[in-house]
């Protein structure tokens, strides 16, 4: 391979090293304990390396390196670059599932619990995940009997407040009201500290307390009262039962299970709080090249744990095998929890009992997977290549960028970008345009094809052709550490249309002297694709996966220029609705919409309501609700 470099100017030291494609993108970060040895390894005997290892090396133009001190900094500086780069070959731990948590949104001034998926907020509390929502609402419904935290969401809760009157959950304490003034904010929130205290495994203090309670009650003849107890002392017992106990009282770990064959893995975890199993998840992943269970391990910890807060993080962490760099790998856990974090393999006993069931979990997860995708990288790369016969490419499309326009009557007229990377949406680097042109849709095309390919080559030109060894000049802008918006060009162009938007994209790309990119067109109608300057269109089979894939692609430009559009076409008629109000500027308009939520509830209110809002005063009020009546009428 031509950008293989010289063994001698290899540093026989530890480092990270960051493999390049032709445009300069990092396809590949890894690390190592000497630098020479491993990267003289991938240029040793081609035909010996993993299939996506060969991949890799056909795929990449270039490879550069930094030495470190420590095998610590070099995870670090590893973690730091797959998170920054995105590397397409490297390992990606993905959820087999979206799993809910149960939440207690601790930043709010009224704590709110709920059922949460997707990213973690900063400012709130999360426990499980758990397999099933309805698992979370059941403990949730048993909990709320003792701990009363409101559920409601913010439009509930201000209405209540507005109206003086609590929902439902208020009425047959199950919200202690924070709506309506029942319970002080600074005791509504603990009642939330509380729940969050018996939902981390501090169980103990919460059950003694109501019993003590009730044998006073009782004691009092108050029998009303301790009958209430121990109802409540029932529920907190059963929300327990729920949650099954495995290891000692004071146990808190978490348990991580592979199982694998020579292209994916699964990986299976039980979260361990109180000896209690509190919550599982489960991810799977394609593997890159050979690796050792060792390796997936050390991957995986550096991926779930490396941005975890020291409330999240357990004392203890059971594997199926150590990390190659064990030692610090427990240094990085360690400075992460602010104590001392132990990795291990569990040799026998309740623990190594416990290994074992999450084990089976993670085998029968594989086994489902593979069920689920048996012919998705398959049907995959099958579509990819019958677009590539079908259109009579040099090779498969890898890069596929489609492009849509959405107006109503040739107003607010937006377009959408949208990009596949290997058959599968890359969300991160769609765009969408505000079209300047109003001459139609191949007008439209013609000036986003433009503008796009405009911004590649001037991306091109400052990164002087992407000097491989300098991040100054790389298409990952160093500022944000996010690619540069159009820094990379795709194999394939799709327009949404026939014949003659093809060729306006193609009429542009052309002004613009580019001519390694291919450009088709499909039309809804009858899903023809269309070539630039063809009178006839090509005609792929209905049952092809390519063409399946070349309508996922548009339906999905589609979908992404309509949000666009209806988003803006909104924000339009609220602005020119408030623009009618004189003397209203920007920020007062702005204030008016947070407020109120929409000008017709704007619309509605009355000039003492309005005047409620910071900066409007009464005669701006009485301005306001005249003009919006006058032009209601």
């Amino acid at each position: 391979m031509s950008f293989r470099p010289k063994s001698g100017s290899i540093p026989d030291s530890p480092g990270v090293y960051r493999f390049r494609d032709p445009h300069g993108r990092v396809i590949y970060v890894g690390k190592a304990k000497s630098l020479r040895q491993r990267l003289n390894s991938y240029f040793a005997d081609f035909s010996a390396l993993h299939p996506r290892t060969q991949s890799m090396l056909t795929t990449a133009a270039g490879v550069d390196w930094t030495v470190v001190g420590t095998e610590v900094e070099a995870l670090q500086l590893e973690y730091s670059w797959i998170k920054e780069y995105d590397p397409r070959f490297n390992v990606k731990y993905r959820d087999d599932k979206s799993y809910p948590y149960l939440a207690v949104t601790m930043g709010d001034d009224f704590p709110r619990v709920q059922v949460m998926r997707g990213a973690k907020r900063k400012g709130t509390r999360y426990f499980g995940p758990y397999s099933h929502a309805w698992a979370i609402r059941e403990t949730v419904d048993l909990l709320l009997r003792v701990f009363p935290v409101r559920t409601c969401s913010a439009g509930v809760f201000k209405r209540a407040g507005q109206i003086g009157r609590p929902c439902l959950l208020g009425y047959i304490d199950k919200c202690s009201a924070p709506c309506v003034g029942r319970v002080t904010p600074e005791e509504h929130r603990d009642l939330a500290e509380d729940f969050c205290d018996f939902m981390a495994g501090n169980t103990g203090r919460f059950i003694k307390r109501l019993e003590k309670d009730m044998r006073q009650a009782a004691a009092e003849q108050e029998y009303e009262r301790a009958a209430r107890l121990r109802d409540d002392i029932q529920a907190l017992q059963r929300a327990l039962e729920k949650q099954a106990v495995v290891l000692g009282e004071g146990t808190d770990a978490d348990v991580i299970a592979l199982a694998e064959d020579p292209l994916e893995a699964a990986v299976q975890v039980f979260y361990v709080r109180g000896g209690r199993i509190r919550g599982q998840r489960g991810w799977v992943v394609d593997k890159v090249e050979e690796t050792t269970p060792g390796e997936l391990v050390e991957q995986f910890l550096l991926q779930m744990y490396a941005e975890a807060g020291p409330e999240s993080m357990p004392r203890e962490v059971l594997v199926p095998a150590l990390p190659p760099d064990a030692e610090a790998v427990v240094e990085l856990l360690s400075e992460q929890r602010r104590a001392r974090v132990d990795v291990r393999v569990p040799q026998r006993g309740d623990k190594r009992s416990l290994m074992e069931t999450v084990e089976r979990n993670a085998k029968e997860s594989l086994a489902q997977h593979k069920v689920r995708r048996a012919g998705d990288l398959t049907t995959r790369s099958k579509g990819l290549q019958e677009i590539a016969d079908a259109l009579d490419l040099d090779q498969a499309p890898l890069r596929i960028e489609c492009y849509d326009v959405s107006h109503l009557q040739g107003e607010n007229v937006v377009a959408s970008m949208v990009v596949f990377e290997d058959g599968l949406a890359r969300k991160s680097e769609y765009r969408r345009f505000a079209v300047k042109t109003k001459e139609g849709d191949v007008a439209s095309i013609h000036e986003v094809i433009l503008r796009r390919f405009r911004r590649y080559l001037e991306e091109r030109s400052a990164t002087g052709e992407l000097a491989a060894d300098d991040d100054a000049h790389s298409p990952i802008d160093p500022e944000t550490g996010r690619p540069r918006k159009f820094a990379y060009p795709p194999n394939l162009v799709v327009v949404d249309g026939a014949g003659p938007q093809a060729a306006a994209a193609q009429r542009a790309l052309d002004e613009l002297g580019i001519d390694d990119v291919a450009v088709a067109g499909l039309a809804k109608r009858l899903e023809e694709v269309w070539l630039p300057g063809d009178d006839q269109p090509v005609i792929m089979p209905r049952s092809s996966e390519g063409l399946y894939l070349l309508q996922r692609v548009r339906d999905e430009a589609h979908r992404f220029a309509i949000t666009y559009h209806r988003a803006k076409r909104s924000k339009t008629v609220k602005e020119s609705a408030l623009d009618s109000v004189p003397g209203l500027g920007p920020a007062r308009r702005q204030a008016l919409l947070r407020h109120f939520g929409s000008v017709k509830k704007l619309r509605e209110a009355t000039a003492d309501q309005i005047r409620e809002v910071p900066g409007i005063g009464p005669a701006t009020a009485e301005v306001i609700v005249s003009t919006l009546k006058g032009e209601s009428q």
